[in-house]
């Protein structure tokens, strides 16, 4: 059993975990007949579908392509050509002997593209283990520096009703959007007119994270029979199980789930005095022990068991700081992320959720997510359906039926959780004060600009950004946008650089008084079809950034030594992301937002619309060369000058 995953074994020996696939998967000699379904997980053994006839709601695992191995030559030329605006001709000259020795016939880059596709053939997805390995593997908090947020429309609530009102329709939308899931009735995803690979969205619901002293793992309860029929519900640090489901399997109403979060405000209106929820926002290793030792008592370890069950997590806010209107979006993005200090909402959270929306007294509202189980693009589907859900509802009245009180999750804490909890507190204040967040609404024109001038929205929006950073640091940097992959089966993303020799072409002749406005509209034109060239490749399977990735797994996990090249210093700069984006669009006037990927570089989220764009920019405050308000400036900058081009 020496491909299993060593977090995944010591799991599948948990004695409340047992594996969904059961005695047909290959990890049934660590699976034990007749443990009760308490914990299930989604074993990462298993390379076929689950025993007996598929679920109507799976019914796209097998009808999308595989993910394909792109051909080796191809990608080292595509990846030697990403070097050339980013390193020195000696450098990259001394890259290119490299590559032709890793390349040679009979070599090890001969040996290694061979076991890939070889894996590509046996597996679903040559790329998703890995991928999902590397995730938990991360020893970084999940606090800004993995987590993104999603920051929603503010709400101006009158009173402690208006929270709870508008919280029971957003938990009532979400209900929605799940029995369509549930059905089958969620309507497949498209892209270019291409179906998508729905496989994510059954993995947010009643999925958790759970710490490790190593790595993590992910527990899937949404396949236990019956499913969980709660929610958790965060109030003042303290946590509640909350039943939306009556026994008939109805969802509870909209008044009657108000009526229950009335109950939840009334029971905790005073804040607990340790902030248990803060603990999830450690390192990783140093909350794996943490939680270790958490749960050596019963009662934790059954608060905590309930919290990692809920379908989802709610978590009603006390008011932050007011802050100047013009910072008010970047204000809510923060909290969003993460929560405030130790002495504002960070503890009124449980961050391995997988889904935790965020309903605030003072109006601001979104959701955070833990990205191991899906990224940012079915996110933003289930808050667009829920927020339109808020939206149509009607003022909601408390109901009189007589439902059982929600349950209120205890924990003991003795003098060594104590003690974890204080070490947590100072080490999430330092990172909260290390962030620098600015959001901002470019309401000049939107993506049907660009559509209008024959370009594509994505690219002209990353050439805008290309143009920012080179005007606020005088030189381009390494760049990188995130695009899907879920063309294919079990799909998730891939990386594609976004520096190129026309972009670099483009950013140094704009401001040129020496350069014709026809030369620079021709040089724009240039590097936004490179980009959307490259934007293609990725989509469908032919980027460089994960090929390389598996290749180099592929030796450590085959027991080669690692390819030179990847020891170069060219691929060192070039994956050095100083600036991390992606585009992740919306329905709702809403912004997705994450910390930077290196501690000097920016992360960069936009959401296109038809007539505006909203933009986050993050950096660290510890990092001299680095201002995201700067930057966001700059981009709106570059984007009013860039559209002033196209009209001359």
């Amino acid at each position: 059993m020496s491909h299993i995953p060593v977090a995944m074994f010591s799991l599948l020996r948990h004695p409340w975990v047992r594996c969904k696939w059961q005695s047909t998967c290959s990890c049934q000699t660590a699976w034990q007949p007749g443990l009760p379904s308490v914990g299930i997980i989604a074993c990462f053994l298993s390379p076929g579908p689950l025993a007996g006839p598929e679920p109507i709601t799976r019914r796209d695992r097998t009808a999308l392509q595989r993910l394909p191995v792109p051909p080796q030559k191809q990608t080292l030329e595509r990846y030697l050509a990403s070097l050339q605006p980013l390193v020195s001709e000696e450098e990259l000259k001394y890259t290119r002997k490299l590559l032709q020795d890793f390349a040679r016939p009979g070599g090890l880059g001969e040996i290694l593209q061979q076991r890939l596709e070889m894996k590509a053939q046996k597996t679903e997805n040559w790329l998703s283990n890995w991928l999902m390995d590397k995730y938990l593997a991360n020893q970084t908090p999940l606090v800004v520096h993995s987590s993104p947020g999603v920051v929603l429309p503010k709400q101006d609530f009158q009173d402690t009703q208006g929270q709870l009102q508008f919280a029971a329709k957003l938990i009532a939308g979400v209900l929605d959007f799940k029995i369509l899931l549930d059905t089958g009735n969620l309507p497949q995803g498209y892209k270019n007119g291409k179906p998508l690979c729905m496989d994510q969205y059954y993995k947010i619901f009643s999925s958790c994270r759970v710490p490790g002293p190593r790595r993590d793992t992910i527990v899937d309860y949404s396949v236990m029979n019956p499913p969980p029929r709660h929610i958790t519900v965060a109030h003042n640090y303290t946590f509640f199980q909350l039943c939306v489901y009556h026994s008939s399997g109805e969802p509870l109403t909209v008044g009657q789930i108000y009526s229950q979060l009335e109950k939840i405000w009334s029971t905790s209106i005073k804040t607990t005095k340790e902030p248990i929820g803060i603990l999830t926002t450690e390192y990783r290793h140093r909350w794996g022990a943490g939680h270790k030792i958490l749960i050596q008592d019963k009662l934790n370890k059954e608060s905590a068991r309930i919290i990692q069950q809920g379908m989802f997590a709610v978590c009603l806010d006390a008011p932050s700081t007011r802050p100047p209107s013009e910072l008010a979006m970047s204000h809510a993005a923060a909290q969003i992320l993460h929560g405030g200090d130790s002495r504002a909402n960070a503890g009124n959270r449980w961050f391995d959720k997988t889904l935790q929306f965020i309903v605030g007294e003072d109006g601001t509202c979104g959701l955070v997510y833990e990205r191991a189980q899906a990224e940012g693009f079915p996110i933003m589907r289930i808050a667009d359906h829920t927020f339109n859900f808020c939206n149509k509802m009607d003022d909601v009245e408390p109901c009189t039926t007589l439902l059982p009180q929600p349950k209120k999750l205890y924990f003991n804490i003795n003098w060594e959780v104590k003690r974890m909890i204080d070490g947590a507190r100072t080490h999430h204040d330092t990172q909260v004060a290390d962030l620098d967040i600015h959001c901002f609404v470019y309401d000049k024109f939107g993506k049907d600009f660009a559509k209008h001038k024959g370009l594509s929205p994505d690219a002209f929006i990353q050439m805008a950004i290309q143009l920012a950073y080179y005007r606020r640091h005088g030189e381009v940097c390494p760049s990188s946008e995130e695009v899907t992959t879920r063309f294919f089966h079990l799909g998730r993303t891939d990386i594609i650089p976004v520096t190129t020799q026309q972009s670099l072409a483009f950013v140094q002749a704009f401001d040129s008084d020496d350069i014709s406005v026809q030369v620079k509209q021709q040089l724009m034109k240039e590097a936004v079809d490179k980009h959307r060239m490259s934007t293609e490749w990725a989509l469908n399977g032919q980027a460089v950034d994960r090929h390389l990735m598996g290749l180099k797994l592929q030796a450590i996990e085959d027991q080669y030594n690692i390819p030179e090249f990847f020891m170069d210093t060219s691929y060192a700069l070039a994956t050095h992301y100083t600036l991390s984006t992606i585009q992740v669009p919306g329905e709702t006037d809403a912004v997705m937002c994450y910390g930077p990927a290196i501690p000097d570089g920016y992360g960069i989220c936009y959401n296109p619309q038809s007539s505006k764009m909203s933009f986050s920019v993050t950096a660290l405050n510890s990092c001299i060369q680095t201002n995201a308000s700067g930057l966001a400036r700059a981009i709106n900058d570059a984007l009013s000058d860039m559209h002033c081009l196209l009209d001359q």
